[in-house]
């Protein structure tokens, strides 16, 4: 009879449970301390306890999700170019660092430079590893082992059955972490040094997403201290995608990585109104912002009249010459708006010095900051470089038709100028129905009356969707810090869609990034991708089509239906399979398609609410559709979602987006014709 030592799955079993013990044994360290002697004042003790409880939840054991995932066995003591491992050692690689009483490494972090081989590995380039072995789990047990002899030639290379079940592992819940399954290409991605911004072009289910947020989740662990004085920011395009991804950074112990949307970033008005396409269109092209550049520093006039500043008995006047050289240099150095009229006073009053020091007197600082504070000199200032509210500034230009067309003479066409005009008069900033292209401008006015402050890292997902003038808000956001941009040129719905990611770039400010292309398929089954990628000459002529990697084909029909019941049947079906189910629907189609799931007695969620064992299906309108994803789907409609948008190739790009949503299978239904496109 074998005992545990003679069987490796018990023995990999035990040092699960050691590991479990000495995680739990280093949170327990943690909650111990004592922190009442070691803080000098309340303030230091507030900003250690919540360091202490940041640290505690990141060393949490999360029951259903494996300690690690796997094992190397290095054949080599490290030399001076190797990695760091002993003759023999063996590492097991998981989502954080675990050491046990005496320090010595049980779980090593996947981002460990010594972690990357179980990653980039192969039999070509073995770097070093003589076993390479992946585990299989069910909930948080560790249930099967594999095994690759990467360094003995006799063993042919051939497919993680392990590493495909995981792929292919039904969703119930949130997005998870692919960490586990990264592959090479993605793995040179995530590792990537801060320094550089990176794009990924990925069509669906290429893990782009996923890319980026394990990038961060590197970037964190490379570059701690930077980034935490700097600040990280993943950018997504709706609070429904956000919540999908929300858990994906937690579960790697991350969880200081703030989220948001683009409408988010500049909520400087209320948005309560929509434009039309050709609005939208011209305020959100780059040219707005030599628009909104000459609204703004129209403000500054050429003084006329001199200063004269009254100090005891003496008047020291500075003549209207020499304050016109002072306005001039200081808009010939292109600072900031506002920062240069805090300046001004400072310029009136240093030439006022200089009048007093030819005197014969010896003023100092603090006589020039009460000369830069006297009321002559505010006035001056005043008149000569106003204070400009951007949002006022904004609604004068949206509203004024004079006003617009004096700075945006040479820049927009006189239809252009009618498209964003307000055709009823607006009594104030609060009382106008802003639109979310509108708050987009409102910020970039806000910018260049005050610098936006940079953070160290931020990543736009979904970024094939961004206007011009949205890509200059991001890019405010990171101009001393750099980016990961992730999307896919086929997947645009908006008339201002991505064109190709040299120009998005050169408007995020990042003409230096590196573009990366995945185009190996982890997430769509062979037959669905390839039915959804006869779009692709009609909608991104030239881009290369995903090509799948499952092994499992998938289940794919499409499937001519008389009625809703019949839409609803074909929910049901897709329902007795494990795993969660998608409706997508054209977003006017919705509302019938929800009657009669309701008729039926079939319970759903709306997009970005989590599923749940006993209620796995969500109602999706297309619109809402981009970066979810769902075991099975049911594709309501086709050339209904092609109608729903202003254009064809728009409408076109939102199927291509639908046809894209399944992990394990998909029925398309129709009772009208299909799109002639997917003949």
């Amino acid at each position: 009879m074998s005992t545990p030592t003679d069987d490796p799955l018990a023995r990999e079993r035990a040092h699960l449970a050691e590991s479990r013990a000495a995680l739990r044994a280093m949170r327990e360290d943690v909650e111990s301390l004592d922190i009442r002697d070691v803080t000098a004042n309340w303030v230091n003790a507030e900003v250690l306890s919540r360091q202490i409880d940041e640290r505690i939840k990141a060393l949490a054991d999360l029951s259903d999700t494996p300690l690690f995932f796997g094992r190397l066995d290095y054949l080599h003591a490290p030399g001076a170019d190797r990695a760091e491992g002993a003759e023999g050692e063996r590492f097991y690689i998981g989502r954080r660092h675990v050491h046990d009483a005496d320090g010595d490494p049980m779980v090593i972090d996947w981002r460990a430079p010594v972690s990357q081989p179980f990653y980039r590995a192969s039999k070509k380039d073995p770097m070093d590893i003589g076993l390479r072995r992946r585990f299989g789990y069910t909930g948080g047990d560790l249930t099967a082992y594999e095994d690759e002899h990467l360094s003995d030639p006799a063993e042919a290379a051939r497919t993680s059955k392990l590493l495909q079940q995981e792929i292919e592992r039904p969703r119930v819940g949130p997005m998870r972490d692919i960490v586990a399954t990264i592959q090479p290409e993605q793995d040179e991605i995530v590792r990537s040094g801060l320094g550089g911004t990176v794009c990924v072009q990925g069509g669906p289910g290429t893990g782009k997403t996923a890319v980026g947020l394990h990038r961060v989740a590197y970037l964190l662990y490379a570059h701690r201290e930077r980034l935490a004085r700097t600040g990280t920011l993943v950018i997504g395009p709706n609070r429904s995608f956000l919540h999908y991804i929300e858990q994906v950074l937690p579960a790697l112990g991350e969880l200081a990585v703030q989220q948001a949307t683009v409408d988010d970033l500049v909520a400087h008005v209320e948005v309560r109104g929509t434009d039309d396409a050709p609005a939208a269109l011209v305020k959100g092209d780059a040219r707005m912002a030599e628009v909104l550049r000459r609204a703004l520093y129209a403000h500054v006039t050429m003084p006329t009249e001199p200063v004269v500043v009254v100090r005891g008995s003496r008047r020291w006047r500075v003549p209207a010459y020499e304050l016109e050289e002072i306005v001039r240099e200081l808009l010939d150095r292109d600072i900031r708006y506002g920062a240069a009229r805090d300046a001004l006073p400072q310029r009136i009053a240093h030439a006022v010095l200089v009048q007093m020091e030819r005197a014969g007197e010896a003023p100092d600082d603090r006589v020039q900051d009460a000369v830069a504070r006297n009321s002559a000199v505010k006035a001056a200032v005043k008149a000569v470089w106003p204070a400009v509210e951007p949002a006022k500034l904004v609604l004068r230009l949206l509203t004024d038709a004079d006003f617009l067309a004096e700075h945006a003479e040479g820049v927009l066409s006189a239809e252009e100028q009618k498209a964003i005009l307000w055709t009823k008069p607006v009594r104030s900033v609060k009382s106008a129905k802003w639109s979310a292209a509108d708050a987009v401008l409102v910020d970039e006015v806000t910018d260049l009356v005050q610098r936006t402050p940079s953070l160290g890292h931020v990543v736009l997902d979904e970024a094939q969707d961004l206007s011009p003038m949205q890509y200059r808000a991001v890019g405010r956001r990171c101009t001393t810090g750099s980016a990961t941009v992730l999307g896919d040129l086929a997947q645009g719905t908006t008339p201002w869609a991505t064109r190709s990611w040299e120009e998005a770039l050169a408007h995020l400010g990042k003409t230096d990034a590196v573009i990366e292309e995945l185009t190996a398929g982890f997430r769509v089954p062979t037959d669905v991708i390839a039915y959804a990628s006869r779009l692709l000459p009609h909608i991104a002529p030239g881009l290369t089509p995903v090509a799948s990697v499952r092994e499992n084909p998938g289940f794919f029909e499409v499937r001519a239906v008389a009625g809703a019941g019949d839409v609803v049947a074909a929910c049901e079906e897709l329902l007795r399979n494990e795993g969660s189910t998608g409706l997508i629907a054209a977003d006017a189609r919705v509302a019938a398609l929800a009657e009669a799931l309701d008729a039926a007695g079939i319970g759903y969620l709306s997009p970005g609410e989590e599923t749940t064992r006993e209620t796995r299906l969500t109602l999706v309108p297309a619109s809402l559709a981009k970066g979810l994803e769902y075991d099975y789907v049911v594709l309501d409609e086709p050339q209904a979602v092609v109608d729903g948008e202003p254009d064809e190739r728009t409408g076109l790009r939102r199927l291509y987006v639908a046809l894209t949503r399944a992990v394990s299978g998909l029925v398309v239904t129709h009772a009208a014709g299909l799109p002639g496109q997917l003949a």
